[in-house]
């Protein structure tokens, strides 16, 4: 079986849990986690005048003072707390990016590929691409050999009716032509199976 690098017992134990009587891994890995991070520069950009902004709505309700709170008179400025900490939790996206990172795992088996994802109060959630659905992939490289497969984009459109598309595949892999070769071999032996 072929690694990007020894993966964590937990994860491994995540996989394994995974498999149908008789199937074999043939390769496992996780994203890399500064690449994975890398994702959420824009909202960290965003979330710099956003924040900026709600700490000076903050200051400026409260008159540049310190909120003299007798009475409930100096309540007003608090309604900008919840915008500072969504602020800061957009400012701190990268590390939440590398936390998730660290729980996610890749895998190739010989019937197909799974993305295992941890979650919150330590659910988990499971994508199975079987190989009739990785004939049609997408690889993006980086110059460093590093990159992401893409089996699918899937659309949603939001309450404006605006189209936002989501790629789901193995993402911030490294060696990804490599791993593309491993899914186009399994692809074209499901296709001689059938035959």
């Amino acid at each position: 079986m072929m690694h990007d690098n020894p993966l964590p017992r937990e994860t491994a134990t995540m996989i394994d849990a995974e498999l149908q009587p008789g199937e074999r891994v043939t390769w496992s890995g996780q994203p890399i986690p500064g690449r994975f991070a890398r994702r959420s520069i824009a909202i960290v950009i965003f979330g710099i005048p956003f924040t900026a902004f709600a700490i000076f709505w903050i200051a400026g309700a409260s008159e540049f003072k310190q909120p003299d709170f007798s009475g409930g008179a100096g309540l007003f400025p608090l309604f900008g707390v919840p915008f500072v900490l969504i602020g800061l939790g957009m400012l701190s996206s990268p590390f939440w990016m590398r936390l998730k990172a660290a729980r996610t795992a890749y895998a190739i088996t010989d019937r197909r590929a799974l993305i295992i994802e941890g979650r919150l109060f330590r659910s988990i959630g499971i994508r199975s691409f079987e190989s009739d659905r990785l004939r049609d992939i997408r690889r993006v490289q980086n110059s460093d050999g590093s990159g992401d497969l893409i089996f699918e984009r899937t659309w949603t459109t939001d309450a404006d009716g605006a189209r936002q598309s989501t790629d789901h595949g193995f993402q911030a892999i490294s060696d990804v032509k490599a791993v593309e070769t491993l899914i186009r071999q399994l692809a074209e032996t499901s296709k001689q199976r059938s035959l």
